[in-house]
């Protein structure tokens, strides 16, 4: 199981400088780096360059006219927020999503180049993306004979072995699957079936009664209506409604996010025999016999009463209600590479309707990332060259060592956790395995055809290449060598099977992690990030893993209660914030990346004070070093979000909004010093409210 720093989206990138906010500005620094800052004082003489301002942090983007201790974020980034707008290809805008777009720019240099040169498959794959005279005269006739096996199938069995044979090129309906680790026994790969099959992000688009939610739900199928009528079939009226009341049914029996995130409750090890007897009507034999794998003595099924729910839902429903099913999901999977009514259409629902996006983005940075998507690695080899020197690497050692070092005596000192227990968190952090910048071994595709002349062959055969990938491991002793992000992506994650946190190249740049800029800085950004990763394989559900990755119980039970007790009190505070009108974040669903945040400020902090060797840090601009350390954290966090787009992630994203991420410093009382927070601020709590875990 792995948790990642935020959740990725489809479209969220695009070419725009913030306007009267973030500065780029190289200005001489006068602050140690990480390692000097242990070493002892900087020469001035031998001070470097920061990228953000004068020590690392964009001063420009404050709001002084706010009390630090009313809204710290908008203390921090109140300039920022007013006056940076949001492109109009993006359903939010800020410190990810800048950098996503230099790593998308960068991208875009080793693609063109790659475009070059004859035989390149990165070069091939883009090129055929971008030719779009060519796309756009083949209509939907590359996805045809994909749509006429749909038609041909004649009975239940025969769509079974078709749904089977949809998810290796990428279509995930009606069931999500996958090959990782086994929970239980981590050294070992499993398949695993997961809960999908749904055109709307979440059961609640389909089964609330929220004005909202009903807009989306409307808006869905007039896209249902939109492209049946793109590929002329009749009474498609009819036909979309008969396919939003059968993905409603599916719906009813998904799992709530809550249910879905709980790491015993989704451990359910079937055999074939097994899994069929929870649906019997459903062909699961053809089904899995076309996924790959027939024969195989076990599986892991995520949500149990879901698939069986979804399977019974598929076996009763009409041949034809479930055809249309299946070439409704297949089209908006693939419109993306159709001809441009298919590419609008997809954008009019999935990044205006439900994102509140106006503007499609470029159809560059489109092609860029499909290609990443699909041959990551490869791209990532040049990427790493060029953009990722040593001596950054070498930076991030220290720092990860630091933090790492600050959580085991946050460990030690911890009042609530048994001897016992505190022996074994002690070895799981010293069994850590960090992975920084790139995979040591690089990822082979030389068994993938490209064609400089087949966009949706290439999706298809990348897709079905990736499957083959993931069923060559089921088998085999599972390599822990391998990553489950490329080095331009902009985000972080923690394995919990593996016991590892991953930290790629390109989120190792400013404003989260300058060599150059002052410690406080980058131990408030990539420091507190690393603090993130490391504290979520001891969260409310990476703790449920032990020091060898496995799923198994290590607590003495009134570790279980004291841990439980502190982790209500969080989930209660998250509840009263109300984002939208009406509409809160949900605690219970975003605890583990809460105590992730909770758990890396602190951890990040006692890092960055051990890092000074008791001497005081310098003032910078009228800043101390803790109140530098605070900005840090609230600045990586800059977000402007279009209001559907927030309203999709209160429902979906198991992370708080970037307001609510950056107001978790109300729990640590050095930021109540640092910023003479008083009790009729609006962020105080009380010494005794304060949410202190780890």
């Amino acid at each position: 199981m792995r948790h990642f720093l935020i959740l990725l989206a489809a479209s969220t990138s695009l070419a725009a400088c913030a306007t009267g906010g973030t500065t780029s500005a190289e200005v001489a620094d006068q602050t140690p780096t990480v390692a000097q800052a242990a070493a002892g004082p900087v020469d001035p003489a031998s001070a470097r360059k920061v990228q953000l301002g004068s020590f690392g942090f964009d001063t420009a983007g404050m709001d002084r006219s706010v009390e630090p201790g009313d809204n710290f974020y908008s203390f921090a980034n109140g300039t920022w927020a007013r006056t940076t707008p949001i492109p109009a290809d993006r359903s939010n805008f800020g410190m990810f999503t800048m950098l996503e777009e230099l790593s998308n720019q960068r991208t875009r240099e080793i693609l063109d180049e790659a475009a070059r040169r004859p035989g390149s498959k990165i070069g091939d794959f883009y090129m055929s993306f971008m030719d779009r005279e060519r796309v756009n005269a083949a209509g939907f006739a590359p996805i045809a004979p994909v749509l006429n096996r749909i038609d041909a199938a004649r009975n239940q069995a025969e769509l079974a072995a078709l749904m089977g044979d949809l998810s290796r090129m990428g279509v995930n309906a009606p069931f999500g699957n996958y090959v990782d680790s086994d929970d239980k026994d981590p050294n070992t790969a499993i398949f695993q079936l997961s809960q999908g099959g749904l055109g709307l992000p979440d059961r609640d688009y389909y089964l609330s009664t929220d004005p909202a939610l009903v807009a989306k739900r409307d808006a869905y199928r007039s896209y249902l209506v939109q492209l049946m009528k793109l590929v002329g079939a009749p009474n498609a009226v009819s036909r979309a409604a008969a396919v939003l009341a059968l993905e409603t049914q599916i719906a009813q029996a998904h799992w709530t996010p809550v249910e879905s995130r709980d790491a015993e409750k989704t451990y359910n090890k079937l055999t074939a025999a097994q899994l069929t007897a929870s649906a019997p009507a459903f062909a699961w034999t053809r089904y899995l016999d076309e996924v790959g794998i027939a024969g195989r003595p076990n599986l892991l099924v995520r949500q149990p009463s879901a698939i069986a729910g979804t399977a019974k839902v598929l076996a009763a429903a009409p041949a034809a209600a479930v055809k249309d099913y299946l070439r409704l999901q297949t089209l908006d999977t693939f419109a993306p590479y159709l001809s441009q009514p298919f590419v609008q259409s997809h954008f009019a629902f999935h990044g205006t309707a439900l994102g509140g996006t106006p503007q499609i983005q470029e159809e560059w940075k489109r092609g860029v990332n499909l290609v990443t998507n699909a041959m990551g690695e490869e791209i990532g080899k040049v990427y790493v060259q060029r953009y990722f020197p040593p001596e950054a690497k070498a930076e991030m050692d220290v720092l990860v060592r630091n933090v790492i070092a600050a959580m085991d005596r946050r460990i030690q000192g911890l009042a609530w956790m048994a001897p016992e227990t505190k022996t074994r968190a002690r070895a799981k952090l010293a069994a850590f395995t960090p992975k920084i910048g790139y995979p040591e071994e690089w990822r082979d595709y030389s068994a993938l055809q490209v064609s400089r002349n087949d966009l949706v062959g290439n999706v298809i055969r990348a897709n079905e290449f990736e499957h083959r990938r993931q069923l060559n491991k089921l088998g085999k002793p599972v390599d822990r060598r391998e990553w489950g992000m490329y080095p331009m992506t902009i985000n972080a994650y923690a394995n919990f099977a593996w016991n590892e946190i991953v930290f790629p190249a390109a989120i190792l740049q400013p404003p989260f992690f300058d060599p150059n800029a002052d410690p406080a800085l980058n131990y408030g950004g990539i420091g507190a990030v690393i603090g993130h990763e490391i504290s979520h394989h001891f969260d409310d559900q990476g703790s449920k893993y032990d020091e060898t990755g496995a799923l198994r119980e290590w607590w003495t039970p009134g570790d279980v209660q004291r841990f439980n007790a502190l982790t209500k009190q969080l989930v209660q505070q998250y509840d009263r914030y109300e984002v939208l009108p009406g509409k809160n974040v949900k605690g219970d669903f975003t605890l583990g990346e809460n105590i992730g945040d909770l758990a890396g400020v602190a951890v990040a902090y006692d890092a960055y004070r051990a890092s000074l060797s008791g001497r005081d840090a310098p003032v910078l601009e009228g800043m101390t070093g803790d109140q530098r350390f605070y900005l840090g954290w609230a600045q990586v966090w800059r977000r402007n979000y279009r209001e559907p787009n927030l309203l999709q992630r209160l429902i979906t994203d198991p992370h708080s909004p970037s307001e609510q991420r950056v107001a978790v410093v109300r729990n640590f009382d050095p930021w109540y010093q640092a910023f003479s927070v008083k009790p009729d601020d609006t962020l105080y709590l009380a010494p005794q409210e304060r949410v202190r875990i780890w």
